[in-house]
């Protein structure tokens, strides 16, 4: 047998427009060099497939977590370097340094495992020196710069070639996110009086829509690449939706007043009710939260709203306004008709986490 049964659920992924919120982020940083962040498999959309895409519009780096994330996109024949976001583990440093990925170091013991394994391999490394303006996460305070560097510069088989930083709440906390852009620059114009600092950069995409920072000459799209601003822009419409999350009608039936749907009975059927079981449940990656709360779906130019708790693989809606509905019906659950951003909200989730929770039983189908 040759033929193969169509999935219960899916998600479509448009790589044009991905490419089209990459170009949005040009024009709003047109002097400024781009990393787009494509780790947690480019936020649930396809690491590989996405770096293809991307890999002709002259980028400087591919954000990604890890050093696995980074091996993957070698092996694709991906030629944009990796930029390993996160700190590294001590194992992963020899792959690292071999193939010349890029790293962050927050600590002079980083730095100098860094340089005896360049030095093992008779090379210069290329890191960034991360600085700890505020998130609390990676890098060194500003403090402990003045101790820091006179270390590290001494170092002969590394080479500090960028600085980065991260925003906490450049989304929720002008002010704050303000005043962090001065303290990176006072971190960027101590460290260039040491090192040839060819990238500076601190900004994702709230970073990048809302604020101007004189000093830095790199930005970290994320959350824009895939269509949803993280806060109110210019841009907010010419950014292009670049995902779909599709489901089929498996089952319609019709149940009596006073009859439960799903774990718990939390929904008790109030008059007879024609319910549509449908093929995706929160093993696919639907959030379990969003039971209960007004979530919806859209079969047949009709909204039609989930009763219920979401099950492992499965959830159902009530069809009874709906004309005709019959298993094999395709099943909006994210797409013109229902935006993620409404999704995250009635989750009581943020978008990010939709997006990177769509699991890999979901096929994947790129246009």
């Amino acid at each position: 047998m040759t033929n193969m049964s169509p999935p219960r659920a899916w998600v479509d992924v448009d790589l044009e427009a991905i490419a089209h919120n990459l170009d949005v982020a040009r024009q709003a940083l047109p002097d400024t060099e781009l990393m787009p962040v494509i780790k947690a498999g480019a936020y649930g959309h396809g690491l590989e497939p996405v770096a293809r895409r991307l890999d002709t519009d002259g980028i400087a780096f591919f954000g990604v977590a890890n050093a696995g994330e980074a091996r993957r996109l070698s092996q694709a024949g991906v030629r944009t370097k990796p930029f390993i976001l996160g700190p590294t583990f001590p194992e992963e440093r020899e792959e690292i340094v071999l193939n010349n990925w890029c790293v962050t170091i927050s600590t002079v013991e980083e730095a100098e495992h860094f340089n005896r394994l360049a030095e093992l391999y008779d090379k210069t490394f290329l890191v960034h020196m991360a600085v700890d303006t505020g998130m609390g996460r990676e890098g060194f305070l500003p403090a402990q710069l003045a101790e820091a560097v006179p270390a590290i510069k001494a170092m002969r088989h590394i080479m500090v070639d960028g600085v980065m930083s991260h925003f906490p709440s450049a989304d929720e906390d002008v002010p704050y996110t303000q005043n962090e852009i001065g303290l990176f620059t006072d971190c960027v114009q101590q460290l260039q009086q040491h090192f040839r600092l060819r990238y500076r950069h601190i900004a994702a995409s709230a970073g990048e829509l809302g604020y101007e920072i004189p000093v830095a000459n790199l930005a970290r799209p994320g959350l824009l690449l895939y269509g949803v601003g993280p806060m109110a822009s210019i841009y907010d419409g010419i950014l292009r939706p670049t995902l779909r999350l599709s489901s089929r009608v498996s089952l319609v039936r019709e149940l009596p007043a006073g009859h439960g749907v799903a774990y718990g009975r939390t929904y008790i059927t109030s008059q007879p009710t024609r319910v549509a079981t449908i093929g995706i449940g929160y093993a696919d990656g639907w959030p379990r939260s969003i039971s209960g709360r007004g979530a919806r779906v859209y079969i047949n130019g009709h909204y039609c709203p989930m009763l219920g708790r979401v099950t492992m693989d499965q959830i159902m809606a009530d069809v009874t306004h709906v004309p005709s509905v019959a298993p094999g019906d395709a099943v909006e659950l994210i797409g013109p008709h229902i935006p993620i951003t409404e999704v995250a909200e009635q989750a009581q989730t943020i978008v990010w986490t939709i997006f990177t929770g769509l699991g890999p039983r979901l096929p994947r189908i790129y246009s």
